[in-house]
């Protein structure tokens, strides 16, 4: 397939996204939004083993994700190999590959009013480098009220928050003394600046692993699905957080030390700079 899109990535827009962690791709995959949603479908039918229902026994809707089904579901790999994502999210990154660490589906069906609490990514994961950086995708039309909100600038606090599950907001356990919990950012008033976006399907907003982000609890019309594909520069490595991960890969834990180089075979190169 061959893209067409209304966004061109320029200086100004690598220096927005250094600068405050989030850049917002108008238009970045609108080419690509059937056979997106055609791999939702598959992903639903055949769940991965870390599908999860995070929604609670009472609440309303249906909210749920699903990770790293790349290898398996048709659409998410031709878009993975074969859209210009890997090659933008290099650029933005300011690498000169980009790594696909793996994807990630969010679907909230129509009724849903749960929050996705205030989190990073980055703690959540057994990686670390100075390049990261997610492609989120909307597959559909994101009100204002219902779209992710980021932090600006929270990637360069240097700090590491607690990862937290979406369904109770509880903290992962991980022997780490260096992370802290999350601030209080709705009680922040004008301290933090919130970027957010009302999306039309194929926009795509790029933010670093360390930009705050979440969602308020605003009961959903619609249905409203999403895929984020996360990718990494050439000097990622594995770095062993000494409990839960999510992804958890497991078999990392029996071939690599903190500071290893990651695996190809696992984290394949689909973007070098030419």
């Amino acid at each position: 397939m061959t893209d067409t899109t209304r966004f061109i990535l320029t200086e100004d827009h690598i220096a927005t996204f250094h600068r405050e962690g989030v850049l917002l791709a108008k238009g970045a995959f609108t080419n690509w939004v059937e056979t997106l949603r055609q791999g939702i479908d598959d992903n639903l039918a055949s769940p991965g083993e870390f599908s999860t229902d995070s929604t609670q026994p009472g609440e309303s809707g249906r909210f749920v994700d699903d990770y790293c089904n790349w290898h398996r579901i048709d659409g998410f790999r031709e878009f993975a190999e074969n859209s210009n994502c890997a090659e933008l999210a290099g650029r933005v990154m300011g690498a000169v590959q980009a790594r696909l660490f793996h994807e990630h589906i969010v679907i909230k069906e129509p009724g849903t009013g749960k929050a996705t609490p205030w989190h990073h990514d980055m703690p959540y994961y057994c990686v670390d480098g100075p390049k990261t950086v997610s492609v989120w995708i909307a597959l559909d039309y994101v009100p204002l009220e219902a779209t992710v909100r980021f932090v600006a600038g929270s990637q360069d606090w240097g700090r590491l928050y607690y990862p937290r599950r979406f369904k109770d907001g509880t903290s992962y356990s991980q022997d780490n003394q260096t992370q802290d919990h999350v601030p209080d950012i709705d009680a922040g008033g004008d301290k933090y600046l919130v970027r957010e976006w009302a999306c039309e399907p194929g926009d795509a907003v790029l933010f670093d692993f360390k930009t705050l982000h979440g969602t308020t609890a605003a009961i959903l019309k619609h249905r409203r699905r999403a895929i984020a594909f996360r990718w990494l520069g050439e000097d990622a490595i594995y770095l062993d957080r000494h409990g839960e991960t999510s992804p958890p890969y497991p078999e990392l834990k029996a071939r690599l030390k903190s500071g290893d180089a990651l695996p190809e075979d696992i984290f394949p190169t689909l973007w070098r700079d030419s």
